[in-house]
């Protein structure tokens, strides 16, 4: 969530590159001196780079688990959100620059009420916009994650987004928005909690949101650049008498919300057996609420939380004392390492990074992403002096914002051991085993902004080394055997 969001008070708690390649002992040292940024043209071209490959699997490693691709390479992500308004639909334009910039995810947010604005009635133009993101993805080597987007149930409330009109039900119960402006309390009006009743419980209600589902993957899976769907944005339920909001959210988390991610799940996989389906928990998870929900059976379910300081969005500076990212981590990571599930942060980020407090909040989300996530998408992609927007006008990481477009291993051609970024020294380190059945490629995004003049490549480890400087992608080859161990240091010029 966004836009001043609080939980409520009810809460009760190029140039020619010279590639120099030595292989002594064991060790391979490269060195790429390019000039201006770095971007040289390409050594060896690196087809795979931009590959979505299908056969994903998963592996272990850890209290993380990975999504892979059929060479049992693990797959880390690195992205952002778009699509949510009218204004703002996804070009590709938009998914050209993200991977220009090293990302390898879009979140697309998308709404049942554009869909089906009209019962039974879907809106071919905004399937073929979603179809054309897809292909976007496709030739740009970015994995798209589609989000079904709600806030506050949809635009019946006050002009909100999610559901359609025609799938509200609000009992003729009453809704006025928050006088404050907190649009989140508007979630605790009679007529909203009663359309989520209505909207988990009526059979109706329920059959056309998994026909709708239906309708959706029928056109995005056959797209390689599908990663998946997320089923239900931040999902919320009526609260019963008496009830605080820990204990509402464990009722509906194991009862109203797990039916409903059944339902959907076995819908979907009457169309769309290869896709990841991801599964959210409510919003209390930000305040170190562990979830309550069930295991699905299903193999390819991740979880995909969010990750927002309730102060922080409320329009305070980050408390770097407060205690937040390390409640949050040891509230999140408890599901997913249980049930062996990939956790991908849906959205994240502060509404300006340009505070010195929120500036040292990215950095340490990021930090803590890299221990307990496989992936990540900032909330929002797009260009301004402020706000929730990732980048400044000129296209640039926006003030704050650079750790989310910092260096990372996209691809790791065995079991990840350790990776590091250091904003001070921009000094990237990432270390793995090899498996021991097939061998990958590891591919390391290594964007012009961080080298601006070039880098130097150190690598531990029997394997050999290709730059592709179209896409900024460092490639490494290993050779050893089964189980030996590749280091991978790069540091500025």
């Amino acid at each position: 969530m966004r836009l001043h969001r609080r939980i409520s008070r009810r809460l009760a708690v190029t140039a020619t590159t010279t590639l120099t390649a030595i292989a002594v002992a064991g060790t391979a040292v490269g060195v790429y001196a390019g000039t201006g940024s770095g971007a040289a043209e390409t050594v060896a071209p690196v087809a795979a780079a931009a590959a979505l490959p299908l056969g994903y699997g998963k592996v272990t490693v850890g209290d993380r688990t990975f999504i892979t691709d059929s060479a049992g390479r693990s797959l880390q992500l690195r992205g952002a959100n778009r699509g949510k308004y009218p204004g703002d639909r996804v070009s590709e334009a938009d998914v050209k620059e993200m991977a220009a910039k090293g990302l390898n995810l879009l979140r697309l947010v998308v709404q049942w009420q554009y869909i089906e604005p009209q019962k039974g009635v879907y809106d071919q133009a905004y399937l073929d916009y979603i179809d054309r993101v897809l292909g976007y993805g496709d030739r740009h080597g970015v994995f798209v994650m589609i989000d079904m987007h709600q806030d506050v149930f949809g635009p019946y409330f006050g002009g909100h987004n999610g559901m359609p009109a025609w799938a509200t039900r609000d009992d003729g119960l009453p809704f006025e928005k928050d006088p404050d402006g907190n649009w989140f309390n508007d979630y605790f009006q009679p007529g909203v909690q009663a359309a989520f009743d209505h909207l988990y419980e009526d059979a109706d209600l329920r059959q056309a949101q998994v026909a709708m589902w239906q309708k959706l993957a029928r056109t995005a899976s056959p797209h390689p650049s599908l990663l998946g769907y997320d089923l239900f944005n931040e999902p919320m339920a009526k609260i019963k008498e008496g009830e605080d909001l820990p204990t509402a959210s464990a009722r509906f988390e194991q009862g109203q919300l797990a039916d409903m991610y059944r339902r959907l799940i076995t819908g979907i996989r009457e169309v769309d057996r290869r896709s990841w389906i991801f599964v959210e928990p409510t919003v209390l998870v930000g305040e170190g609420v562990p979830t309550k929900l069930p295991a699905f059976d299903d193999a390819r379910i991740a979880y995909a939380p969010h990750f927002y300081d309730t102060s922080v969005e409320s329009g305070q500076d980050w408390d770097p004392d407060g205690g937040f990212v390390q409640r949050y981590e040891a509230a999140i990571t408890a599901y997913a390492k249980a049930n062996r599930l990939p956790l991908v942060v849906g959205e994240w980020g502060p509404p300006t990074a340009r505070t010195e407090g929120n500036r040292r909040l990215v950095a340490r989300q990021m930090e803590a992403m890299n221990r307990f996530a496989v992936g990540e998408a900032v909330w929002y992609w797009c260009k301004g002096t402020g706000g929730y927007c990732a980048l400044d006008p000129s296209g640039a990481p926006a003030p704050g914002h650079e750790p989310a477009f910092a260096p990372y291993a996209r691809w790791i051609g065995g079991k990840l051991t350790a990776h590091s970024f250091n904003d001070s020294s921009r000094v990237f380190s990432t270390a793995y085993t090899l498996p021991l059945t097939a061998v990958g490629t590891t591919e390391i995004s290594l964007p012009d902004e961080v080298y601006p003049n070039g880098f130097d490549v150190a690598i531990e480890g029997l394997a050999t080394k290709a730059w592709d400087g179209t896409k900024n992608i460092l490639s490494v080859y290993a050779t050893g055997i089964p189980g030996s161990r590749i280091k991978v240091t790069v540091t500025p010029r």
